[in-house]
């Protein structure tokens, strides 16, 4: 049993002790702090100094992926560049197979034109009564120039080779060609039998049959539609296959593997400059 005074005194000794120990505690506390805001300080600063371990494993992480990413674009800019410039040549080439196909088809148009216009030409020279004096004046004419300086002359008079009186006209000697062809053809259309029957004209011949019917090309007694691939040879040159797209009344279009576009006409066919055959590769 203990009395007041002992308890009083016990109390204040447990109340002394509890003091010293929550003194000791913060001084502890204050104490841990400061050497971990000096520890958090040292490694601030060996950061910033660049001596951490914390920084210096995820820097080399960081720059030798770095490294591999910059030596990847490398090569892809490199594949990039070669396949742009292999496109670019692909298109010059093209361009140029374009331009020397569409050369040879102009060619060839313009000549087939000029053939049938010569033969034109040649119907209407034997379809036209006139002397031969008359054509060899009008070619000397058309052979010489005439001098500016020089006087006017007076132009010849052509007399034309009719049988009953004949008129004089004092007109250029193309101008009457003209007017003599255009009455012989009227003559010709209103009274067959008023004109002097004309010599046949020669007309020629087709070396192979091509025609086009419904969409279709017939070619030597073969079908050839569109979508079908043709292997197209011309004289003196290498066969290229080609591709049909489009086969009109008188032309065929095809599309070439490098992706140029040209076409044939069925007279050039018929002609034998060009030939063509199915491509079964």
């Amino acid at each position: 049993e203990m009395d007041d005074e002992d308890c009083e005194r016990r109390r204040m000794e447990c109340l002394d002790e509890m003091s010293n120990l929550e003194k000791q505690f913060t001084d502890l506390k204050d104490q841990l702090y400061k050497e971990r805001l000096s520890q958090v300080d040292a490694k601030l600063q060996e950061v910033i100094a660049g001596k951490a371990p914390e920084y210096l494993e995820p820097l080399a992480a960081l720059q030798e992926n770095m490294q591999i990413r910059t030596k990847v674009a490398g090569i892809y800019r490199e594949l990039c560049l070669e396949s742009v410039k292999n496109k670019y040549e692909c298109e010059i080439q093209a361009s140029r197979q374009h331009c020397e196909s569409e050369k040879l088809l102009l060619y060839d148009t313009v000549q087939s034109e000029l053939e049938e216009k010569i033969r034109r030409l040649e119907e209407d020279r034997h379809s036209i009564d006139i002397t031969s004096e008359l054509w060899n004046d009008e070619l000397q004419s058309r052979k010489k120039r005439k001098d500016p300086f020089s006087p006017d002359k007076k132009k010849p008079v052509v007399y034309l080779n009719f049988s009953r009186p004949y008129i004089v006209y004092m007109l250029q000697d193309l101008d009457i060609l003209e007017d003599w062809t255009t009455i012989r053809k009227a003559m010709a259309t209103l009274g067959p039998h008023r004109v002097k029957p004309e010599p046949p004209v020669k007309l020629e011949k087709h070396l192979h049959s091509a025609r086009s019917e419904e969409g279709r090309l017939y070619y030597d007694g073969e079908w050839y539609g569109r979508g079908q691939t043709i292997c197209i040879d011309k004289k003196d040159e290498c066969p290229t296959s080609a591709i049909i797209t489009t086969i009109n009344h008188d032309e065929v279009w095809f599309k070439r593997p490098d992706g140029s576009k040209s076409k044939l006409y069925i007279s050039q066919l018929q002609k034998g400059k060009y030939s063509i055959k199915h491509n079964h590769n």
